[in-house]
């Protein structure tokens, strides 16, 4: 599963939307030729299905990471729980509920062997030890259920992703050891950790980071580098063995015109394996699905 943070979609209009812009065949392709818009957000083919979620959740006010992203990994609607959306980090009541109901836990305990994929410099255990609070969603799903979050030791080994793809940000960090590769190289690499683990996670949020800076070059940036690790993840996975999933929390990157997020659709993307038997179970019995379709599918399909 590769989680975008802030990626929404919106209209088909090149002076704010920087997917008219960007270089990203694989997107387009995912996208049945055409990059994600609201126009061009259920999208069905042999290989993949692309399907719009619900960001709001039913409730008033812009969509926040905090809350988006609890009821992404849960499958609880947590906007209408605490009444609000929150962010950017889960709001302190949902804590709980995190730990007990996210799909790390669910999948620990259905005996299979998940695996946080994104590798953490030193600075973060520091910060996050006087800061408890500002850890997203996936990262405290971790650290709930004591599987530990991965290392310089682990990314040096080549076993763990840079948040930033290309492990480039690392040298900035004091760290010249670590090796920067491409972004398809980081998309092989994701799938290799699969040998050993049956579920992998991997978080980019500098989409997000883009959409909130409004810079074209700069989201167009964090597009081509996202695509091209797509690439290497297509390249690499096996279609009737492995399943690809992307989504998102809410919208941002795709309308520039803002600095604040959206109430757009997010896309969900299905590639591979039962893509089609698993997007039955997220529109069914409900036509139309929100970030809580998820993991409500994940559980039902493969638990």
């Amino acid at each position: 599963m590769v989680f975008l943070d802030g990626v929404g979609l919106g209209k088909e209009d090149s002076t704010v939307n920087p997917f008219f812009t960007s270089d990203i065949p694989t997107l387009k392709m995912l996208f049945g030729g055409n990059p994600p818009s609201q126009d061009n957000a259920r999208v069905q083919s042999e290989h993949s299905t692309c399907i719009p979620l619900d960001a709001t959740l039913g409730v008033d006010g812009l969509p926040q990471s905090g809350t988006g992203q609890t009821s992404l990994f849960t499958g609880l609607n947590a906007a209408a729980m605490i009444g609000k959306h929150f962010g950017p980090y889960p709001y302190s009541t949902l804590r709980p509920l995190i730990a007990q109901h996210n799909i790390l836990k669910v999948l620990l305990e259905a005996g299979k062997k998940p695996l946080f994929a994104n590798a953490f410099p030193r600075r973060y255990f520091d910060y996050v030890v006087k800061h408890p609070g500002r850890m997203t969603v996936p990262a405290l799903s971790c650290m709930s259920c004591n599987i530990p979050l991965l290392r310089l030791e682990d990314l040096l080994k080549g076993n763990a992703i840079s948040a930033d793809i290309t492990s480039q940000g690392w040298k900035q960090l004091g760290h010249p050891e670590v090796e920067t590769i491409s972004p398809c190289e980081a998309g092989n690499r994701i799938v290799s950790l699969l040998q050993g683990n049956d579920f992998v996670l991997f978080e980019y949020w500098m989409t997000d980071k883009a959409g909130h800076s409004r810079d074209f070059k700069q989201a167009a940036d964090s597009l081509k580098r996202l695509d091209r690790m797509l690439e290497g993840i297509l390249e690499s996975l096996d279609p009737a063995q492995h399943l690809l999933l992307i989504s998102s929390d809410h919208g941002n990157l795709e309308d520039l015109s803002t600095k604040s997020h959206t109430l757009n659709h997010v896309p969900l993307v299905l590639w591979g394996n039962n893509h089609a038997e698993f997007a039955r179970h997220i529109l069914s019995p409900i036509s139309k699905p929100d970030l809580t379709s998820v993991v409500t599918a994940l559980k039902e399909f493969f638990l």
